[in-house]
């Protein structure tokens, strides 16, 4: 059995957490952990119906949690986000960038300039945005964590532009966790193959897909991910057990980079 001590690592009974994009996917995944570790979330996105969906699923088994309908690229959404979390559980002190992604598949050089704008705007400045908004909002102690990717560190044909906004959220994370320690710390994930919808839509993929996916990637771990895999890392981030860990980028992938 594990420890007092051990169990009080992990223990997010005092505080509130954003999760942005947590309808479905990887979202759901950490919003249900963080809850599960005890943690009040406040679960956004923009589909109201798949959040909360999320929530009362979390409240089912005993959780706090509601939904808040946001678009993370409109300012005065974001800032009515965090107030919200403010007004029904009283602070606020996690912040997860996690909202994201690009199911458009094609070269550069053709690639349609409005979906370049749209991905940097999504992927990118939301990261930038929401990350200024918590800052300002959050009690001393507060922590936020972007989700990138892979994509961010290896060549992509056809993700160019989704590959260079997760770049740009690796490099917010390191500058930020500078400029914000030590009220904030900032830390980041990398996610693998994770068959999520905007993942299988990008590639083209089905459900009978994934086992050829899988053996043609080798992975050492010998299998896919899955959002509850990202969510167990992203509660080591935010978890006292890190309080000393700051401006970390960690691949999640199933020893894919390794």
């Amino acid at each position: 059995m594990p420890t007092v001590a051990s169990q009080e690592l992990f223990d997010l009974s005092d505080d509130v957490a954003i999760v942005t994009g947590a309808g479905r996917g990887i979202g759901e995944g950490i919003a249900t952990t963080l809850a599960d570790a005890g943690a009040a979330v406040v679960c956004a996105a923009r589909r109201a119906d798949e959040i909360e969906r999320v929530a009362a699923g979390i409240r089912d088994r005993g959780g706090r949690a509601i939904a808040v309908a946001t678009d993370v690229t409109d300012p005065a959404a974001v800032q009515a986000l965090a107030q919200r979390a403010v007004d029904e559980f009283g602070h606020l002190d996690i912040w997860i960038n996690n909202a994201g992604g690009s199911p458009v598949s094609a070269p550069l050089v053709t690639l349609d300039e409005d979906e370049w704008d749209a991905t940097l705007r999504l992927n990118l400045t939301a990261v930038w945005r929401c990350t200024r908004v918590a800052a300002a909002t959050m009690r001393d102690g507060g922590r936020i964590v972007n989700i990138s990717s892979l994509a961010a560190t290896t060549t992509m044909p056809g993700s160019g532009h989704y590959a260079a906004a997760k770049a740009g959220v690796n490099s917010l994370t390191r500058t930020f966790a500078k400029e914000l320690g030590p009220r904030i710390r900032v830390n980041c994930i990398m996610p693998g193959a994770v068959p999520t919808e905007i993942m299988m839509t990008a590639l083209q993929l089905g459900d009978d897909d994934l086992p050829a996916l899988n053996k043609r990637l080798r992975l050492p771990m010998r299998r896919l991910g899955t959002p509850d895999d990202l969510g167990r890392a992203v509660l080591y981030f935010v978890a006292p057990g890190s309080s000393w860990v700051t401006g970390q980028i960690l691949a999640i992938d199933g020893g894919m980079s390794a």
